[in-house]
């Protein structure tokens, strides 16, 4: 290693430090308080920090800059332009100002919006986020940013998130003063660690399916998948351990705090996870990682593919978001302390997430929901669809007691006794972890696993910061209305444990049986994007989200319509590629072997010679209906594709049509393609198999 981590890390980054350093310090003192208070910025100062922003940038060697923000594409966008300024001699001067710094104005209209902007109304604004610190990237000054249309409706996914935490720090600020707690400011903090595949870049580009949709649309398990259990936590690989130093190098010099990385469960998989920060950094951080994933995997001659399902019959990638509440002087509002029975303060928080888990598992299940985690939740270790909650034994039994009246502590502490002298004794968790829970209580934490690892992590933490805030609410205004605090948080426990205990189940996810019981206690299965959609427009969900100033009615009719669109577009695009591949590669490769084994039969025979052509003919009566079935599913697969595409009656019609039509068409095509894929020879097939792909690096 020819760099020390302490020196480099947040190098490139306009931090405190470098604030501290480099601005006057009345000026710092105001970016602060708006930083740390979540005050009004006062744009009186912005001269004086694009300045200092401009001349620091510059020394990093920066000559644009550009406001960075995050559109409803799931990805960023980012426009540069230059520092320069012509002078009247003909030279150039470098300028940045305060109006540079605060607002930008991207086209509005060539993003999904929802209907919110037609192409004639392209005037949008990007606004200055100061609570994330700019960054260098490439010879440009990156600024953090929201993004809003003209007519002042929000486009992007940070300005719900922000204005989610607004929403959740003032409902918890209430609760708190309640139990005369201090803090003057509540944030929700999350640790999202991405899951992601790297494949050799040379067999990636012979897919077409890898390079337009991220997954193999064809293809058969190899003799060897994931059953011996022998990568997780294995030996990385030279190759991937280089790939994996240059990714921590370039994370630590933009601060963000990438801890750990391992091989996942299957051939070829991995991970990263950082240190948690605030919900609106580690959006923006997560965005970032996968970012330089992909484009630091193509240095190494390797591709990153982020979709949650890139391979049929191994694990699918996610992203576990770890998410917590913290007060601005240091306290974890999810830490239960030594006796959790007797945190009072803890308990209130606990049955908030509870009770708003349980009242709004449609809009959870919503926030992960796409076409590429369809193919992922309730398989090979990603979470069902239905939403449950891992409390472990420790806090279910004390919630149990709470539920008839007040709980008596209980040592769970114990220490794990190895029966070897040498090794040291080791004190237990008071739980177990549950891999198999959608949200998992970990100890001072939920860790909510069913997002999927393309995903921006902003919408699952928007819905679940507005539902709890709305819970908060609540249980402030019942218990701010009573006179004896104590018994009424006694009852307001009781009562919460009582009315949501059913979302909470710390046993094994995965099996039939959990589905038939969450359905007796009347949980939702909602199993594809398409029945989560309309979710979002129920009025009990729309409520929540006006109601605290989250999304307005006309920001969640736009959602609705581009989830709805995004849908359509996906498994459009992956149903034409289907058919490309087809047509062009599967098809001539299955009718070249054909005719080769034609020719072999005619050729023998023709010989007059009485020799055994009965392999050769076995195949080709193996072949031979597979080929016509594959023929015939080809053209039945572009039939729905015509039929979907024509149902216009509205947007959720056409939705519904692409997943009950041309997906089960889909799946057809596929289960005829990998069974020609194991007749054809190798030296015929047309493009690299799973083998070729997991086990090639």
């Amino acid at each position: 290693m020819d760099f020390r981590v302490t020196e480099i890390y947040g190098s490139n980054v306009f931090n405190d430090a470098a604030m501290r350093e480099r601005l006057p310090k009345t000026t710092y003192k105001s970016i602060k308080k708006t930083i740390d208070e979540g005050l009004a910025l006062d744009v009186t100062v912005a001269d004086v920090v694009a300045s200092a922003m401009k001349d620091w940038a510059m020394e990093k060697g920066a000559t644009h800059f550009t406001h960075w923000f995050q559109p409803m594409t799931g990805i960023t966008a980012e426009k540069h332009d230059s520092f320069i300024s012509p002078t009247d001699d003909g030279r150039v001067i470098m300028e940045f100002t305060g109006k540079d710094l605060v607002k930008g104005e991207p086209d509005a209209s060539s993003f999904p919006s929802g209907g919110l902007r037609a192409t004639f109304e392209a005037r949008g604004y990007t606004a200055w986020d100061c609570t994330s610190p700019a960054f260098v990237k490439d010879g440009t000054l990156y600024i953090p940013t929201a993004f809003c249309s003209y007519t002042g409706e929000v486009l992007d996914k940070k300005t719900p998130l922000l204005r989610s935490m607004e929403a959740l720090n003032k409902q918890a600020l209430r609760i708190l003063k309640l139990f005369g707690n201090t803090a003057t400011r509540v944030t929700t903090t999350v640790g999202p660690e991405q899951e992601y595949f790297l494949i050799d870049r040379d067999l990636y580009k012979k897919r077409k399916d890898l390079i337009f949709t991220g997954r193999t649309l064809f293809g058969n398990k190899p003799p060897k998948g994931q059953e011996l259990e022998d990568h997780y936590f294995g030996n990385i690989k030279q190759r991937i351990s280089n790939y994996m130093k240059d990714l921590d190098k370039e994370l630590w010099e933009l601060g963000i705090a990438a801890k750990t990385k391992h091989n996942e469960v299957a051939p070829a998989q991995h991970e990263l996870a950082p240190i948690f920060t605030t919900s609106n950094i580690a959006t923006d951080h997560n965005q970032l990682t996968m970012e330089l994933m992909q484009k630091i995997a193509l240095r190494h001659n390797l591709v990153c593919l982020l979709h949650e399902k890139p391979f049929a019959g191994v694990n699918g990638s996610g992203k576990h978001n770890n998410w917590s509440m913290s007060t601005n002087d240091g306290q974890n509002l999810l830490e239960p302390g030594s006796t959790p029975h007797e945190n009072v303060q803890f308990l209130v928080f606990l049955c908030a997430v509870i009770k708003a888990i349980d009242e709004y598992q449609d809009l959870m299940r919503l926030s992960v929901a796409s076409a590429g985690n369809d193919h992922r939740l309730g398989a090979n270790e990603a979470p069902p669809a239905i939403v449950s909650m891992f409390l472990g034994d420790q806090l279910t039994d004390i919630l149990a007691q709470l539920e008839n009246g007040k709980a008596k502590g209980k040592a769970y502490n114990s220490i794990l006794e190895t029966g070897v002298a040498s090794l040291p004794k080791l004190p237990k968790d008071t739980t177990d972890r549950n891999r198999t829970s959608p949200f998992a209580f970990t100890g001072n934490k939920f860790e909510f696993r069913m997002l999927g690892s393309s995903a921006s992590i902003a919408g699952p933490n928007f819905v679940l910061n507005t539902i709890v805030a709305e819970v908060l609410q609540k249980f402030a205004d019942t218990l701010e209305a009573q006179n004896d605090l104590s018994s009424a948080v006694t009852d307001l426990i009781s009562e919460t444990i009582k009315e949501h205990k059913r979302i909470i189940f710390n046993g094994n996810n995965y099996t039939d049986e959990w589905v038939a019981e969450a359905e007796s206690r009347g949980l939702l299965n909602l199993k594809s994007t398409v029945e989560c959609i309309p979710t979002f427009i129920k009025d009990k969900n729309v409520a929540v989200f006006v109601k605290h100033g989250v999304l307005s009615n006309s920001e969640i009719e736009s959602r609705y319509e581009i989830l709805l669109e995004n849908y359509v577009k996906t498994i459009n695009i992956e149903a034409l590629t289907m058919i490309s591949m087809a047509k062009t590669e599967l098809l001539p490769a299955a009718f070249k072997f054909s005719k080769n084994l034609s020719d072999t039969i005619n050729s023998v025979k023709a010989t007059g010679m009485s020799v055994e052509v009965s392999a050769q003919s076995s195949v080709l009566k193996e072949l031979s209906p597979v080929l016509s079935s594959f023929s015939s599913n080809i053209n039945a697969l572009k039939k729905a594709i015509e039929k979907a595409s024509a149902e216009d009656s509205s947007a959720l019609k056409q939705a519904e049509a692409f997943s009950k039509i041309v997906v089960p068409a889909m799946d057809s095509l596929r289960a005829d393609a990998d069974k020609l894929e194991a007749i054809i020879p190798k030296d015929l097939y047309p493009f690299p198999t799973y083998a070729d792909l997991l086990f090639n690096i």
